[in-house]
């Protein structure tokens, strides 16, 4: 996984500035998320992985899973990407791309998980001290994980904030039986 996300990273960027540059990072985000989610396919990735088909064969095949035509700089990322045998890099070329745009625009999506459904108003509480901490705009997505006995574990990207009743009595033990 992470030597994908190194092979990918310089597509990501480039095409982040260009979008950037055509001030269609909205765009962009979209035409890339559908993509990743065409190449996730299988039957995509067997036409992929077909040493028979052309480079530039699959591009238009792949280009095709597309409901309207697609503008003209995608069909040409696309065809980059086809050309370097770098199509299944998708995934990973959207994933980064909406970090990028995360950080432009100061913004960070959290899962947390509870112990108990969180009110609007505790949501809102842990939204806007998460801000604060953060500095960033935080989107919130919310999971129940009874199991938590109380408190919250929050995530994004690969930080963990274990402030869970079952984190400190897992703590405890650990500190306890050495």
């Amino acid at each position: 996984m992470a030597e994908l996300t190194t092979l990918a990273r310089p597509y990501a960027k480039a095409v982040f500035d260009a979008a950037q540059d055509q001030n269609a990072v909205d765009q962009w985000d979209q035409a890339l998320a559908f993509a990743a989610q065409v190449a996730a396919d299988q039957e995509v990735k067997n036409i992929l992985a077909n040493p028979g088909l052309s480079e530039q064969r699959k591009a238009e095949l792949f280009a095709e899973c597309f409901e309207e035509p697609l503008p003209e700089a995608l069909r040409n990322f696309l065809l980059i990407l086809a050309e370097n045998k770098r199509l299944a890099l998708l995934p990973e070329i959207s994933a980064l791309f909406a970090l990028y745009r995360a950080d432009l625009e100061k913004s960070v999506k959290l899962t947390i998980e509870t112990a108990f459904e969180l009110s609007a108003g505790e949501q809102q509480k842990l939204i806007d001290a998460l801000s604060k901490k953060l500095e960033r705009k935080v989107e919130l997505e919310s999971a129940v994980d009874q199991s938590l006995i109380g408190g919250v574990v929050v995530r994004t990207g690969d930080l963990v904030i274990d402030a869970s009743v079952r984190g400190k009595l897992a703590k405890m033990a650990k500190a306890l039986g050495s």
